[in-house]
């Protein structure tokens, strides 16, 4: 809307009154005043005055907002405005009803989830990082490969016991090579764990030993000799990201997205990843669907002929 676009009296008040009384913030105000001026001309192309704004009007004003573009962030924004106008209205005695009430934004489209490249995986679960203790360069080195090679939640992972406990949320079985993990919804699962991470993990159990306070049950465990947590484990993992030289932060839920979309890359089993991730619902795991199909289409626009674009004579 043009900024000096001049606006009716009631949004006028309205807007002195949330300087003067709610104290919002200039910027807030003004994405109100840009709101309050669509309101406006909705009501103008419909013939009627704002008090006669009925809930069909609102709903079909939103529509257009998204029919435009406009994102679900920001039509919220104007229904806020909105509604926060007919709410003032109507403590004043101007209308007997909010017409926003019971009208949302649509939802916000789930972001796909971001994973690493291939290339990138190997890199991050290959790096060395020279400049800190070797004994916790080989554990961030396991904890890397049981991650990417695993798909194992940062929680699943740092709550790992050494050996099986009625108290134990998770274990490794390194005879069998599985990880028997506590999920979401204290839901148990058990997951196969491949030879590079059992080799990383059999590497590491010598220096844990020596690092380990007596009778920590953790299979990782800090520098203190105590249980890894969740922060240590993520700024670990995103030093080592750096040592790789990847371009991009990362952090452990990202290399469980890298597992789902690779392995769901080369199996194509939908069902079997979804067991392996833990995933109560099919619905949650489709998302790795879409990100397949984009690394399919970045490999069509690159090496089908029908994708390239003809250059000019």
């Amino acid at each position: 809307m043009v900024a000096d676009t001049p606006l009716g009296p009631e949004s006028c008040a309205f807007l002195e009154h949330l300087r003067l009384q709610r104290r919002l913030a200039d910027r807030t105000r003004t994405m109100y005043r840009d709101a309050l001026l669509r309101l406006e001309a909705g009501a103008a192309e419909a013939g009627i005055d704002l008090t006669a704004v009925q809930s069909a009007h609102i709903r079909r004003w939103a529509a257009r907002l998204h029919a435009r573009g406009l994102g679900s962030r920001s039509i919220a924004i104007h229904l806020a405005a909105w509604r926060g106008l007919y709410r003032w209205l109507g403590g004043e005695g101007r209308v007997a009803f909010n017409p926003v009430d019971g009208v949302r934004a649509p939802k916000a489209g789930r972001p796909l989830p971001k994973a690493l490249p291939v290339d990138q995986a190997m890199a991050l679960a290959d790096a060395h990082d020279e400049t800190t203790d070797p004994r916790l360069d080989l554990r961030d080195h396991a904890i890397t490969e049981l991650l990417y090679g695993g798909g194992l939640r940062v929680a699943e992972l740092t709550g790992l016991d050494l050996h099986p406990s009625p108290q134990a949320r998770g274990w490794i079985d390194l005879e069998a090579g599985d990880a028997h993990v506590l999920g979401k919804g204290s839901r148990r699962r058990v997951v196969p764990v491949g030879r590079a991470a059992l080799e990383a993990l059999r590497t590491w159990l010598e220096p844990r030993t020596a690092l380990a306070a007596p009778e920590e049950p953790a299979l990782f465990v800090s520098q203190r000799g105590t249980r890894l947590t969740d922060g240590q484990l993520r700024r670990r993992l995103a030093r080592r990201a750096q040592v790789a030289g990847l371009p991009t932060h990362v952090h452990p839920h990202m290399l469980r997205h890298s597992y789902a979309s690779h392995l769901l890359q080369s199996s194509g089993d939908l069902r079997a990843v979804q067991e392996l991730l833990g995933h109560a619902q099919i619905s949650t795991t489709q998302v790795y669907t879409r990100l397949d199909f984009q690394h399919l289409a970045k490999v069509y626009d690159a090496a089908h002929p029908r994708a390239k674009k003809k250059t000019a004579d």
